[in-house]
């Protein structure tokens, strides 16, 4: 799984316009977005992980780290601004320790085991910058420095800040700010003389001059090609060079391929994606039982080998490694000797207990075909223990003789100590698991195996706690920012129109010209009084007595501004919107303040279309009896005075419902039935047949709240008679009109007596539903008792059924 991690240089420099329009720090966010697009056609992308980090101090300089999304890294990245110094090696070292922070725990680095070149964790560390002067509140640097101390524990066993899997590749941003007529460079893109181009170089990387777009686009495929799985090592000749072929001239001094820093590919097993290895590189010092502390080791080990020819060794069922080499010119000059039948062994200085120069512990050979060249990773001083394997595997047949057992153990008195489990390994795949003794150590003294284990638990604690931190992003005290509030007005309308006039005909001294404050918008005034915060207020409650004064001015712009206002933001800033941010309608209503609830939530509600005037409300969607998709709430039916309604002819809606009690609707509440002084109209008396009249609405008898509109969606004054039809306009006969008259005491007795009876009926439903449910919410049970109607009596033999029915639910519940 490589790690791709971005440091995008942040400081005020990266500001600068090029001949493009575009700033240095818009160019640097769409090389990355180019990177990743161009990285996602790639199979091998999928297990990728995106880190993304700029000049700011720890945690603020870590934007997206080892826990957050793909859509926080791409979010964060589109927000960098370009505002502070250039402490380029600050935030290197913060990219390092954030990338070594887990290898502790998960034992990656095996310190004082070995090197596993298939224990590793590919990283890519991509700066972009524009090569200027390194600054700091110290002042200016000439060269790179990183600090030397560091809170990551551990950090004391690795000389360096890296380590060999990771390596640092720089793009520094040379585009100039005018067009050039000279042509560009042709080959491939030279390296920057930069003051982070030594650091590149000993990591393994390089960095890339960049003069053009052109440049830059070719840069970015290069580093494509550079995300290999693979560590750094550096090999070294030991001895005299080997002697010059027939056309070859052996040339004095110091060679190219003497001293070659390159990396060796470790492929992952094709079937399980991860590589798979047995042999570790030996550690430059002789493991001691009784050392307290293990000596730093550093970032890449250093692997001397011989230029005598030797015949290369390989024993079938005894496994080794087989890595191939960057190319470089070590390799060029072993293939140009055409010698793929020798091979030159390698070694580790001080890795034995009685030699400097150690045993071999593989070699280097050309291919068959001679077209790369192989590190070949054996057991240690494999010139001794192969041959030994050989003869228990042919001569003795896994059954070992006195003798054999006697070399067997010379043999392991001058092998490390820690190639017990590795050799272990070896020999269980051979078929003799019985060789080596369970109990024999493993090179390390009990302080030091202590002391491993509390470093990975600090190490543990230092990974969760910045994982906090990152994910808290807690936000630096600030200053005061600088905010545009002019705005392009005409000359005519500035007040030193005057002078300016003046300055301009030559009459005065010519007037300072006014700086463009749109190119400063991330700058900020730090104040002098570190106390003093911005304040957002928006009631004058939270604002402390001795400060109202103060905040007297802000106070009334926010009371006479607030209805035009979003949260956080003036009258200026209301319309000075970003582009890259119009189209996060969805951030914009979460900033609205909450909206008050539908006065009929029966209603469908109106969705907003932005972006989309085709977006359906997908909850509404339901299937009737027909199958057919229906939106919306079901309860849209035909005009109820239809005759197809009445006599169940054709294919209409249903027929009308009369109108439900408000006690059902939710969020309304009960409202008394009309009083007899207030109505001028009666309900139908038995035999009479209601019909549609200028001054008497037919729904108005038929409900209590006083709405104007039907569950139809139709206005109640337009509603149509039961002996109409389609308005009249089909030919249907409306009915002789009668003058309205007051209904009697009696009638109106009988509709209140009938309506309350009917309001108590739904009012026991609801509470006995009440009642029933678990738990010992009573709230909704007081609020519909508040609502029973009728006399005294009437409420009173209510309430006793109420108190019954709670009296049977307690005993039901005792016995269950």
């Amino acid at each position: 799984m490589p790690v791709l991690l971005f440091l995008i240089d942040t400081s005020a420099s990266m500001n600068q316009r090029t001949h493009l329009g575009t700033t240095y720090l818009d160019i640097a966010k769409g090389a990355v977005e180019t990177f990743m697009k161009l990285r996602g056609r790639d199979p091998a992308s999928r297990g990728d992980r995106y880190m993304l980090i700029n000049f700011e101090d720890v945690p603020l300089g870590i934007k997206a780290g080892w826990k957050e999304s793909h859509a926080t890294f791409m979010t964060e990245l589109r927000n960098l601004q370009a505002a502070g110094l250039t402490t380029i090696g600050q935030s290197l070292r913060t990219a390092f320790d954030l990338l070594n922070l887990n290898r502790l725990v998960s034992g990656i680095d095996n310190y004082g085991q070995g090197r596993n070149p298939f224990f590793l964790e590919p990283s890519i560390i991509v700066a972009i910058t524009d090569g200027n002067k390194l600054t700091s509140s110290g002042g200016v640097q000439d060269e790179l420095h990183l600090p030397l101390t560091t809170p990551l524990p551990g950090s004391e066993l690795t000389k360096e800040p890296f380590r060999w899997d990771q390596r640092l590749f720089s793009l520094v941003l040379r585009i100039p700010g005018h067009a050039t007529v000279e042509p560009e460079p042709l080959g491939g893109v030279p390296p920057d003389d930069s003051a982070i181009t030594p650091m590149c170089e000993v990591t393994g990387g390089r960095s890339y001059s960049v003069f053009s777009q052109r440049m830059l686009n070719q840069c970015l495929e290069s580093l494509l090609q550079k995300i290999q799985s693979g560590v750094v090592i550096n090999f070294e000749k030991t001895g005299p060079d080997p002697p010059p072929g027939e056309d070859e001239t052996l040339k004095p001094g110091p060679q190219s391929w003497h001293c070659c820093h390159k990396l060796i590919y470790v492929r992952p097993n094709p079937k399980t994606g991860v590589p798979i290895g047995h042999w570790p590189i030996p550690e430059g010092f002789w493991p001691d039982t009784n050392s307290p502390t293990l000596p730093p080791r550093s970032a890449h080990p250093h692997v001397r080998f011989s230029c005598l020819d030797s015949e290369p060794m390989v024993i079938d069922k005894v496994p080794f490694d087989k890595y191939e080499l960057e190319a470089s010119p070590l390799t060029q000059y072993i293939l140009e000797r055409k010698s793929p039948h020798t091979c030159w062994q390698v070694f580790v200085s001080n890795s034995a207990k009685y030699s400097d120069l150690g045993q071999p512990f593989g070699y280097l050979k050309a291919s068959t075909a001679l077209n790369c060249v192989n590190l070949f990773v054996m057991p240690y001083n494999y010139p001794v223990v192969l041959p030994l394997l050989d003869d228990l595997i042919r001569v003795h047949k896994f059954k070992p003789t006195i003798k054999w057992r006697q070399s067997f153990e010379n043999y392991l008195k001058t092998m490390p100590l820690y190639y017990i489990g590795s050799l272990r390994k070896a020999l269980r795949i051979m078929g003799a698991p019985n060789l080596l003794a369970d109990n024999m150590e493993y090179g390390l003294s009990y302080s030091v195996v202590s002391y491993l284990k509390k470093l990975s638990q600090q190490t543990k604690i230092e990974y969760e706690r910045l994982i906090a931190s990152v994910a808290k992003k807690v936000v630096a005290e600030g200053g005061i920012k600088v905010r545009d509030r002019g705005g392009d007005i005409s000359l005519a309308q500035r007040r030193d129109f005057t002078q300016l006039l003046a300055s301009i005909t030559g009459e005065t001294a010519a007037l300072p010209l006014e700086l463009n404050s749109k190119e400063f918008s991330g700058f900020q005034l730090a104040p002098l009084n570190k106390s003093l915060k911005p304040q957002g207020f928006r009631n004058a409650y939270d604002i402390p007595r001795m400060h109202l004064l103060d905040q007297l001015s802000r106070m009334r712009r926010n009371l006479l501004s607030t209805t035009c206002l979003l949260r956080g933001q003036d009258t200026d800033q209301l319309h000075s919107v970003p582009i890259a941010q119009m189209g996060n309608y969805q951030d914009f209503l979460k900033a609205l303040p909450q909206p008050l609830r539908d006065a009929d939530p029966e209603q469908p509600k109106r969705l907003h279309t932005f972006g989309n005037p085709f977006k359906l409300d997908k909850k509404g969607m339901m299937i009737d009896e027909a199958d057919e998709f229906v939106t919306g709430p079901q309860n849209k039916g035909k005009r109820p005075g239809s005759d197809s309604n009445m006599h169940g002819v054709g294919g209409g809606g249903p027929k009308r419902r009369r109108c439900m009690s408000p006690l059902l609707r939710p969020g309304r509440a009960y409202s008394p039935p009309v009083s007899p002084a207030a109505s001028p109209f009666r309900p139908p008396l038995a035999g009479e047949t209601l019909t549609h009249t200028s001054s008497v609405p037919l729904s108005v008898h038929l409900c209590a709240d006083g709405d104007t509109e039907e569950e139809n969606g139709l206005p109640r004054e337009v509603e149509l008679s039961e002996g109409s039809e389609d308005g009249g306009e089909t030919g249907g006969v409306v009915e002789e009109q009668r003058p309205a008259r007051y209904p009697s005491p009696g009638e109106l007795k009988k509709v209140m007596n009938s309506e309350s009876l009917e309001v108590n009926t739904e009012l026991r439903t609801l509470i006995t539903k009440e009642i029933r449910k678990p738990g010992r919410h009573y709230e909704k049970i007081f609020y519909f008792l508040k609502q029973i109607q009728g006399s005294f009596d009437t409420r009173l033999i209510f309430l006793q059924n109420i108190i019954k029915e709670a009296a049977r639910k307690f005993v039901l519940n005792d016995q269950e």
